[in-house]
C-alpha cells in the first residue's frame, strides 16, 4: 500500500522540460518573458539592469527572431562568434533607458515594460514604458508611447530604516490594468528575503506626474522572491514564479468579483532550485502550460493541468 501510494506521487509529479538555451550573447541576463497575443508562438524577452534599451523576441524553439532584411546585417550567437557582421542588439526603444528593467506584460495592443527594479529602495523614478507592440519580423526599432512614472502609497525615506518592501520583478495585466507584486527583504540585507508579499494596481496613467499605486491585496507566506507572474490566456489563473528559498510556481484562482488576487484559493508546484537555477520570468504557452526563463539563457515547460 505505501508503495502505491509513492508511485502515484511520483506519477503526479508535473514535468519540468527544458526546451531551450538562448545562445545569444546579447542575452546576458534574461529578466522577463511573455508571449505575445498579436503573434502567438512569438515570446518577448528582456535583459535585466545596465543594459541596452532593447527587447528580444522569441520563436516558440526559442530561436532568436531577426527581420528578414537585416539577416545578411546582423548574425545570432555567442560572444566567441562575434564577427561581421555584428551580433543582433536586439529590437531597439528609442529614447529609452534601462537602469533596472524586472518583468514585461502585454495585452492586445500594447507591451509593457516594467522599469521597477528597486534593490535598494531609494529610487524615486520608477515606472513602466508603454509601446504598441512591433511586429518583430518587419522592425528592428520602436518608439516607446508613454513612460508612466509610479510609487508606492507606502513608502515615505528612500530607503526605509525597517523593511524594504518597496522592490518589483513582478508585473502583468489583468482587467486592462497594471498589476505589480512586490520583493521584500530586511533593511539593508539585500540578500536575504522575506516570503511576504504586496499587490499593486495602476489606476491612473499620468506622463507628467508620478501616478501612486493603489496597494491591493497582501500574503504573509508566499515561500520567498517573487521573480515574475503571469495571467492565463483563459483569465482563469495567476501563476507567480517564486525564487528561494521555496522555490516553486503558485497558482491562484481569479476570484469571481473582485482582484484580491492572493486571498483565494492556490496550489503550489515546487521547482528544483538546483534546476531552474535563477528563475526570473514565466508566461503562459497554453491554458495549461507556464514557460520558464532563467538568468542562465534557459526556457523550461512546465504542464500545470487544467
Amino acid at each position: 500500500m505505501v508503495g502505491w501510494m509513492l508511485a502515484v506521487a511520483v506519477a503526479a509529479e508535473p514535468p519540468l522540460v527544458e526546451v531551450a538555451v538562448v545562445d545569444h550573447a546579447p542575452i546576458a541576463e534574461n529578466s522577463g518573458i511573455v508571449q505575445s497575443r498579436r503573434w502567438p508562438g512569438t515570446y518577448w524577452v528582456h535583459n535585466d539592469s545596465g543594459s541596452a534599451a532593447s527587447v528580444f523576441a522569441l520563436d516558440a524553439a526559442g530561436e532568436v527572431v531577426v527581420p528578414p532584411f537585416l539577416r545578411d546585417r546582423f548574425t545570432v550567437g555567442p560572444e566567441a562568434s562575434r564577427r561581421d557582421p555584428p551580433l543582433w542588439p536586439g529590437l531597439e526603444l528609442a529614447g529609452a533607458s534601462n537602469i533596472d528593467w524586472e518583468d514585461i506584460a502585454v495585452d492586445d495592443e500594447h507591451l509593457y515594460i516594467g522599469e521597477v527594479g528597486n534593490n535598494g529602495n531609494a529610487r524615486r523614478d520608477l515606472g513602466v514604458y508603454v509601446l504598441r507592440e512591433p511586429n518583430p519580423a518587419a522592425v528592428d526599432r520602436a518608439r516607446p508611447l508613454a513612460f508612466w512614472p509610479v510609487a508606492y502609497p507606502e513608502q515615505q525615506a528612500f530607503p526605509p530604516d525597517d523593511v524594504w518592501r518597496y522592490d518589483c520583478e513582478a508585473m502583468f495585466v489583468f482587467g486592462g490594468r497594471l498589476y505589480f507584486l512586490s520583493k521584500h527583504r530586511p533593511a539593508g540585507q539585500m540578500g536575504t528575503p522575506r516570503a511576504d508579499v504586496d499587490l499593486y494596481r495602476l489606476d491612473t496613467t499620468h506622463t507628467d506626474r508620478v501616478n501612486v499605486l493603489a496597494h491591493v491585496d497582501h500574503l504573509d507566506d508566499i515561500g520567498g522572491w517573487v521573480t515574475a507572474a503571469d495571467l492565463s490566456p483563459d483569465g482563469r489563473r495567476l501563476a507567480v514564479l517564486v525564487y528561494a528559498p521555496d522555490t516553486a510556481v503558485v497558482l491562484f484562482e481569479v476570484p469571481a468579483v473582485g482582484d484580491a488576487l492572493l486571498s483565494g484559493p492556490s496550489r503550489r508546484i515546487p521547482l528544483d532550485l538546483q534546476q531552474v537555477k535563477q528563475a526570473e520570468g514565466i508566461t503562459w504557452v497554453d491554458a495549461t502550460t507556464v514557460r520558464i526563463s532563467n538568468e542562465q539563457r534557459q526556457l523550461f515547460d512546465l504542464s500545470v493541468g487544467d
